[in-house]
């Protein structure tokens, strides 16, 4: 059996760099007050031995774990199938990389699961939390709140208690959603359906909300639930012709489900966009550009939200450890950001 050499040690570093070993935990740990001659002597040692600092030790130093938990509230099922999830997972990931921090993702497959994951919160393995797709009844804000932990949501949050220092990242969702309505009606569209996503997410009801502002007269045969998946957007199509087969526009909630509406409206022999316009939302290409035809839809910067959500709580936790712990996410601009979406045209409308 091969023997493994023994790491090296802050004892060999200080050594190897001709300084203290104070010095080089200074260093290691991201302090200041070394002089920069001395900081790079060190760097460079520790590049040469190829030192690892323990995490444990530093953690005592810095009461940091440079880990953050990323919290999904929906099945592993659904994380895993939805591109949607993949790429805001990617921005998020790119940025906690970037700051040397580890991402721990947690999901809750059933409410059992929520009271794990509030434990694991609460049990100091983490720095922060950033916590998507949240439903209005879903418990986990509360547990969140319980552990102490500082957090960012992805998506406007659906309670409206009075509560302060909520911070949040989110899309122009019900503006995006005028935009995709605004687009069908200049195409001379009058019959114009709209199948939602589930309205206990904000990010549903605010397109919903966005679609009745221009079509406050659409009665309610021409809007059908969805749930943000294409069989959704199947079922959906297909309740919607039963009941106006002479509807000539569709605004789905996202892109999944006017992909789901694409191939009920074909099956049916709708020819798109001539018979029915399809207007979608998110700006998937894996999906926007696959569909047939491909699908005119809503952009929403998918990725730079997960990283905002990311870049927010690392700056909130650097103000903590610099020892503003007026707020965990303390900043001057509005704890809600709201990123702008563009109407991308393609051939479906």
């Amino acid at each position: 059996m091969t023997e493994t050499a023994p790491r090296p040690t802050l004892e060999a570093v200080a050594e190897r760099a001709g300084v203290s070993r104070a010095t080089v935990s200074r260093v290691v740990n991201g302090a200041h007050g070394v002089r920069e001659a001395l900081a790079e002597r060190v760097r460079r040692a520790v590049e040469e031995l190829g030192y690892v600092p323990n995490q444990a030790a530093r953690s005592l130093v810095t009461k940091r774990h440079d880990a953050v938990a990323v919290v999904a509230a929906e099945p592993e099922s659904r994380v895993f199938a939805d591109p949607f999830f993949a790429q805001q997972l990617r921005g998020i990931s790119k940025e906690l990389t970037a700051h040397d921090n580890q991402l721990v993702l947690l999901l809750t497959e059933g409410r059992e699961d929520h009271a794990r994951v509030g434990r694991y919160l609460a049990g100091g393995h983490v720095d922060g939390a950033l916590v998507f797709s949240l439903h209005l009844d879903d418990p986990l804000p509360g547990l969140v709140r319980r552990a102490g932990v500082p957090t960012v949501f992805g998506g406007r949050p659906g309670w409206d208690d009075g509560r302060d220092g909520v911070v949040y990242v989110d899309s122009d969702n019900r503006g995006g959603a005028r935009a995709a309505v605004r687009h069908l009606t200049g195409l001379g569209r009058t019959r114009i359906a709209h199948i939602t996503g589930p309205l206990d997410q904000t990010s549903a009801a605010d397109r919903l909300a966005g679609f009745r502002d221009l079509r406050a007269d659409a009665g309610p045969g021409l809007i059908e639930r969805g749930d943000f998946t294409s069989g959704g957007g199947e079922r959906a199509m297909r309740e919607l012709l039963d009941r106006c087969p002479g509807l000539d526009a569709v605004f789905a909630a996202n892109d999944l489900t006017a992909a789901g509406a694409l191939r009920v409206l074909r099956e049916r022999g709708r020819r798109v966009p001539d018979d029915v316009a399809v207007v979608g939302f998110d700006d998937m290409l894996p999906v926007a550009e696959q569909t047939d035809p491909p699908l005119t839809t809503i952009r929403q910067d998918i990725e730079e939200m997960g990283r905002l959500m990311a870049r927010l709580l690392l700056r909130g936790l650097d103000r903590r450890a610099s020892g503003d712990e007026t707020s965990a996410i303390a900043a001057p601009a509005p704890s809600g950001v709201v990123l702008p979406t563009t109407l991308v045209r393609r051939a479906s409308a």
